[in-house]
C-alpha cells in the first residue's frame, strides 16, 4: 500500500487541480441528508461556509431556483436507477446579493447500501454564469448579423485556416439558393462559380492564404437552381500575431447592376452611331489636365472647319454669344460642385454672322474620393426647334406641366405599390397577369417574369381555411376573387400558406370599358393567429388547457336555456380535490400544478366527448353533462370518485392520496338560471366534504343540510350591507413585552348586525373569505386603523397590528390600494403600523405576498408572521418572507407545560428568531405558569386572555394613559 506521505501528496495535488478549475465540491449522503461543501461551493453563491453551517441537503435546496427543481430531480432519479453513468445538470442558484448564478452540477453515486439504494454521492459545481452571458451575447450578435445581411442583401462567410471549415450566413445561402442548413466545403463553394470564373476565385483565395492579400471581384455564379447570376465577392485576411488564421468577407448579388452596366455600354455604341446621323456633337472637359476635346460634329455646330488648328477653348469663347458666356460658366461650376446637372441652351455666332441655338448637356465624372475629374457632354443644334417652340410656347407649357404631373403620379404609384405591405397584382381584361409587386411575388412564390401572362387563378391559389376546398370564382369572371365571406388561405408555390383578405377592383377606360383588374391581397396570417390565440386564452385555463370559468359559465347558461326551450334534463358536477393543499404546502406550487394537470387528464378520460370539463380556479373543477339523465350522471360521478380513490400522486419518492368531493345537480326547467344551478352544485360539494370527503352528494330540493348551508349566502348579504353602512367596529388586544420594549395592540374587527348587536369574527369571517369579501373588509380595517394612528400623540411608543387575509395577500388590486393609503398616511404613521399575516395565507400566495410585504416594509411598516409553526415548511418560508416578528402558534404554547415536544419546538423557534434578528410573541397565554415558562424560554412578548381580554380599541389604548377615539 502507498505510504501516508504519498497519499497526502496525492490529495494535495487533487486539491490544487480542483482549485485550478474553480470548482465547488460537494458530498451528499442520500440516505441521511448529510452534506459537506468546500469553500468554493459557498463562494459561488456569495457566502462562506461559516455563514451556511451547519449544512444539510436543505441548504442546497434553499439556494436552488424553484423552476429547476423538477428537472434536476428527474436527472437524479435517472442516475439513482442506473440509467445514466453520472448526474449532470445546468441549474440556477440564488446568490447572496439576490441575483441568479448558473452552475454546472456534476456528480456520481460512489457507494450504495446493501439493498442497492444510493448512499454517498460526490460531485462538483462549476460557475457557468459568464459562459451563459457570452452564449446569449453571441446569439444576439449572430441574429443581428443575419438580420442586417437580409436587409442589405449582403451575405457573409468565414473560412478557418486551421480546419479549413467554411461557414456561410443565411443571406449567403439565399443568394446561392441552397437550404438553410447547408454549409459547404471550400471546394463546393468554388464550384458554384461559373467555369470561366473558378480560376480567378481560386487564385484570389490561394494568394490571400499565402500573401495575406484580400480581393474584391465581380464574377459570374451558377445557383443551385441553375440560374446564372453575377456576384461581388470580397475577402480579407484576419491575422493573430501577424499569422493569417482565417479568411472572412462579404457576398452580394449584383446581377441587376451588371445588367444595367452592360445595357449602358450597348446604348453608348448605339448613341455614337446616332450622333453621326442626328448631328450631335460630343465634347469632354478634362478638369485635371485643363483640356477640352471635340469630335468632328462639334466643329460643324460652331460653323468651323473640321480639324481647325485653333484649340476648342479659343473657338468656344470666340463663337459663344457674349450674353450667354457667364450663364454657361455658372451652370458648369454648379454641375462640378454637385449642385445640379449641366444642361442648357445658348447662342452661337457663326463667322457669317448667323446666330444658331445649341442645346448642351453634360455629366460630371468623379474619382473614388468624390472629386470631379472630367465633364462629358453633347451639343446639338436646336435652332429650328426653338423657332417652333416659340410659336407653340403656350401649348408646350401646358403639356410640360401635364407631363410632369403624370410622371410624378406614375413614380408615386410605382414606389407606393412596391413599398406597401399588401400584395398587388394587375391583369388585363381577361385576367392574365401583367405586373405584380415584390410582396405579391413573395406570397405567391412567382416572380413577375414567371407570372406574366398566366391566369391570375394559376398564381393566386385560394382555399377555404376550414374546409380546405378551393374557393369558387365568380361566375362569368373566373379570374376574380370569390364573392363569399370566408377565411381565405393563399397557398404559395412552395406550399407555404398565408391567411389573406382579397379585394378586386376594375381598371376602366374613359368609355367605361374594362381594361384590366387590380387584385390586392392583404396578409392577415399574424392577425388571425393572434385572434385565435387570444380567443383560446380567453376561454381556456393556462395550466390545464381546460375550459376556464368564464367560458364554463357561458356554456352552463346555454345548457340552462336549452332546458327551458326543449324541457331537456342535464347535470352539473362540481368537484373539489380533498388533499390538494397538503401536496401544495409540502412539495411546492410547481408540484401542485403537476398534480392539477394529472387530475385534469383523469377527469377528461372519465367523461363523454360531448361533455364540458372546466377548471374554475385553484383545485375546483366542474363538468357539464348535457342531455344526461340523473341515474347516468350519478354513475359518472361515482366512477370519478372511485378512480380518484385509487389514484396516487407520486413525487420524489412520496405517494399522496388525493380524493375528490363531488356535488351533483340535475337541472331542468325548475332552475331559473345558471347561477342557481352553480350555487346548488357548490353547496352540494361542500356537503360532500362535510360528510367525509371522496363522495358524491346529489342536490335535492328537500335536502335540509344543503338548505342550511345556503345560509352562507344570507351572511354574505349581511356582510356587504354592513360594509356599505359602516357597521364594523375595532377592538384591540394588547401584546405585553416580557422585558424591555414597547407594547403593541392587535386590532380586531367586530360586526354590528341589523339590530346593533355585536357579531364575533368566527361567525362572519369564513363567509367573507368564501364570497371574496375579505380584501374589502381588510381595506376598511386598514383605513380605520390609520385614522386612529393619525390621532395618537407623539409620545405613544407602540404599534397597532392589523391582520390581513390570504385573499388580500394575493390580490394585486388590494396591494395597489393599500400602498397608496400608506403613502398618503406618511412615514410617521407607517412606523406605528404592523401587518400580521398567517403563515398559511402567506405561502398560498408566496410570490405576491413577498412582493407586497417588501413594499410595505420599505415604507416603515413592520411585518409579523402569525401562527408560526403551523405550516409544513415554516423554517423554509422565513428565507422567503420579509418579516420582523414571529408570533408562535398557540397550539405549541398551550402544550408547553405538558408536552416536551412543544417545549422543544418553542425553544427552537426562539433560537431561529434570535439568529435572524426577529422579535417573538407567544400566543394564547392564559395561565400564570405559561407566562413564566415563555419568559424562561426567552420569548420577547406574550398575548392572551391572562394579560388582556379584547375590548374596544379606544379602551385598549387608554391603558397606556392615552385618550383616543377609534
Amino acid at each position: 500500500m502507498p505510504d501516508r506521505a504519498a497519499l497526502l501528496d496525492h490529495a494535495a495535488r487533487l486539491s490544487h487541480i480542483l482549485e485550478g478549475t474553480g470548482a465547488g465540491t460537494w458530498e451528499w449522503n442520500v440516505q441521511t441528508g448529510e452534506t459537506r461543501f468546500n469553500e468554493r461551493w459557498a463562494e459561488i453563491v456569495g457566502h462562506t461556509l461559516e455563514e451556511l453551517g451547519p449544512t444539510t441537503i436543505e441548504t442546497w435546496m434553499a439556494f436552488a431556483h424553484p423552476d429547476d427543481l423538477a428537472h434536476s430531480g428527474a436527472l437524479l432519479e435517472a442516475h439513482f436507477r442506473g440509467d445514466t453513468d453520472a448526474y449532470e445538470c445546468e441549474a440556477r442558484m440564488r446568490h447572496k446579493e439576490g441575483h441568479w448564478v448558473w452552475v454546472l452540477d456534476l456528480g456520481r453515486v460512489m457507494t450504495r447500501t446493501a439493498d442497492g439504494a444510493p448512499e454517498w454521492m460526490y460531485g462538483t459545481h462549476l460557475d457557468l454564469t459568464m459562459r451563459k452571458g457570452q452564449e446569449e451575447a453571441l446569439a444576439r450578435s449572430e441574429w443581428l448579423l443575419n438580420r442586417v445581411g437580409e436587409l442589405a442583401n449582403v451575405g457573409g462567410w468565414v473560412l478557418e485556416l486551421d480546419t479549413m471549415k467554411l461557414r456561410w450566413t443565411a443571406q449567403t445561402r439565399r443568394i446561392h439558393g441552397v437550404p438553410d442548413e447547408f454549409q459547404p466545403t471550400l471546394e463546393e463553394a468554388i464550384h458554384f462559380y461559373a467555369p470561366e470564373a473558378r480560376a480567378a476565385i481560386e487564385g484570389a483565395v490561394l494568394h490571400a492564404m499565402e500573401e495575406g492579400v484580400g480581393w474584391d471581384l465581380e464574377l459570374p455564379l451558377i445557383r443551385v437552381d441553375r440560374r446564372r447570376i453575377w456576384v461581388r465577392a470580397v475577402g480579407e485576411v484576419e491575422r493573430v500575431d501577424g499569422v493569417p488564421v482565417r479568411l472572412l468577407g462579404a457576398f452580394q448579388d449584383i446581377t441587376d447592376a451588371r445588367e444595367q452596366h452592360d445595357a449602358y455600354e450597348q446604348n453608348a455604341l448605339r448613341l455614337a452611331l446616332a450622333n453621326d446621323n442626328a448631328g450631335v456633337g460630343v465634347w469632354e472637359l478634362d478638369l485635371v489636365a485643363d483640356e477640352v476635346v471635340w469630335d468632328d460634329q462639334m466643329f460643324r455646330l460652331y460653323g468651323m472647319r473640321v480639324g481647325e488648328e485653333r484649340s476648342p477653348v479659343d473657338l468656344w469663347l470666340e463663337r459663344v454669344h457674349p450674353g450667354d458666356r457667364e450663364m454657361i460658366a455658372d451652370l458648369l461650376e454648379d454641375a462640378i460642385g454637385g449642385v445640379r446637372r449641366f444642361e442648357t441652351d445658348f447662342r452661337v455666332v457663326w463667322p457669317s454672322g448667323v446666330v444658331r441655338v445649341v442645346h448642351a448637356a453634360g455629366d460630371v465624372h468623379r474619382n473614388g474620393h468624390g472629386q470631379a475629374v472630367r465633364v462629358v457632354g453633347v451639343n446639338w443644334d436646336v435652332t429650328e426647334q426653338k423657332a417652333m417652340e416659340a410659336a407653340l410656347v403656350a401649348d408646350r407649357t401646358r403639356l410640360q406641366a401635364l407631363s410632369r404631373q403624370l410622371a410624378e403620379q406614375h413614380e408615386l404609384m410605382r414606389v407606393t405599390l412596391e413599398s406597401i405591405g399588401d400584395a398587388v397584382i394587375t391583369t388585363d381584361a381577361r385576367g392574365r397577369v401583367r405586373w405584380m409587386n415584390p410582396v405579391a411575388a413573395r406570397l405567391t412564390g412567382f416572380d413577375i417574369q414567371e407570372a406574366e401572362g398566366l391566369e391570375v387563378g394559376e398564381v393566386v391559389h385560394l382555399v377555404d381555411e376550414l374546409e380546405r376546398t378551393v374557393l369558387p370564382r365568380t361566375p362569368g369572371r373566373p379570374h376574380l376573387a370569390p364573392e363569399v365571406d370566408v377565411n381565405a388561405v393563399l397557398v404559395a408555390r412552395d406550399g407555404t400558406e398565408y391567411g389573406v383578405e382579397e379585394t378586386v377592383s376594375a381598371i376602366r377606360a374613359v368609355d367605361g370599358s374594362t381594361l384590366g383588374w387590380v387584385v390586392v391581397l392583404h396578409d392577415v396570417t399574424e392577425t388571425r393567429r393572434i385572434a385565435s390565440e387570444m380567443t383560446y386564452r380567453a376561454t381556456h385555463d393556462a395550466l390545464t388547457g381546460l375550459v376556464n370559468r368564464a367560458e364554463f359559465e357561458l356554456r352552463l347558461g346555454r345548457a340552462v336555456d336549452r332546458a327551458h326551450v326543449d324541457a331537456s334534463t342535464h347535470a352539473l358536477l362540481f368537484l373539489d380535490l380533498d388533499q390538494f393543499k397538503v401536496v401544495n404546502d409540502t412539495c411546492g406550487h410547481a408540484v401542485g400544478d403537476q398534480l392539477l394537470q394529472e387530475v385534469a387528464g383523469i377527469l377528461g378520460e372519465s367523461i363523454r366527448a360531448s361533455d364540458t370539463l372546466a377548471r374554475l380556479g385553484g383545485d375546483e373543477f366542474a363538468i357539464i353533462l348535457e342531455h344526461c339523465p340523473p341515474e347516468r350522471a350519478e354513475t359518472i360521478a361515482s366512477a370519478i370518485c372511485r378512480r380518484m380513490d385509487d389514484y396516487r400522486f407520486h413525487v420524489d419518492g412520496q405517494g399522496f392520496r388525493v380524493g375528490v368531493s363531488v356535488g351533483l345537480v340535475c337541472f331542468d326547467t325548475t332552475f331559473p338560471d345558471a347561477a342557481s344551478v352553480l350555487q346548488a352544485a357548490d353547496v352540494s360539494c361542500f356537503a360532500a366534504k362535510e360528510a367525509g370527503r371522496n363522495r358524491v352528494h346529489r342536490w335535492l330540493d328537500d335536502d335540509e343540510t344543503l338548505h342550511a348551508r345556503r345560509g352562507d349566502t344570507r351572511w354574505g348579504t349581511l356582510i356587504e350591507r354592513a360594509l356599505d353602512q359602516g357597521r364594523f367596529v375595532l377592538f384591540g388586544q394588547r401584546v405585553h413585552p416580557l422585558g424591555d420594549g414597547a407594547s403593541s395592540v392587535e386590532v380586531l374587527v367586530r360586526m354590528l348586525d341589523d339590530e346593533g348587536f355585536l357579531v364575533l369574527p368566527n361567525a362572519f369571517l369564513p363567509t367573507a373569505e368564501r364570497f371574496g369579501l375579505a380584501p374589502r373588509l381588510d381595506a376598511w380595517v386598514l383605513d380605520a386603523t390609520l385614522r386612529v394612528i393619525a390621532g395618537l400623540p407623539d409620545a405613544y411608543p407602540g404599534t397597532l397590528n392589523v391582520n390581513l387575509s390570504g385573499q388580500s395577500l394575493g390580490d394585486p388590486a388590494f396591494h395597489r390600494q393599500a400602498l397608496a393609503r400608506l403613502d398618503a398616511a406618511g412615514p410617521s404613521a407607517c412606523s406605528r403600523l404592523c401587518v400580521e399575516v398567517t403563515e398559511t395565507a402567506a405561502v398560498t400566495n408566496l410570490s405576491a405576498a413577498r412582493a407586497f410585504l417588501a413594499e410595505a416594509r420599505s415604507r416603515g411598516v413592520r411585518v409579523a408572521l402569525d401562527d408560526f409553526g403551523a405550516g409544513a415548511s415554516s423554517f423554509g418560508y422565513l428565507r422567503e418572507l420579509p418579516v420582523d416578528v414571529l408570533k408562535i402558534d398557540g397550539q405549541f404554547v398551550q402544550g408547553l407545560l405538558d408536552d416536551p415536544l412543544d417545549d422543544v419546538a418553542v425553544r427552537c423557534f426562539v433560537d431561529i428568531a434570535r439568529v435572524l434578528g426577529l422579535q417573538t410573541v407567544a400566543e394564547f397565554v392564559d395561565r400564570p405558569e405559561l407566562l413564566a415558562r415563555v419568559g424562561e424560554l426567552g420569548v420577547g412578548a406574550a398575548q392572551g386572555y391572562l394579560l388582556h381580554v379584547p375590548e374596544r380599541l379606544e379602551r385598549a389604548l387608554a391603558l397606556d394613559g392615552l385618550r383616543q377615539t377609534a
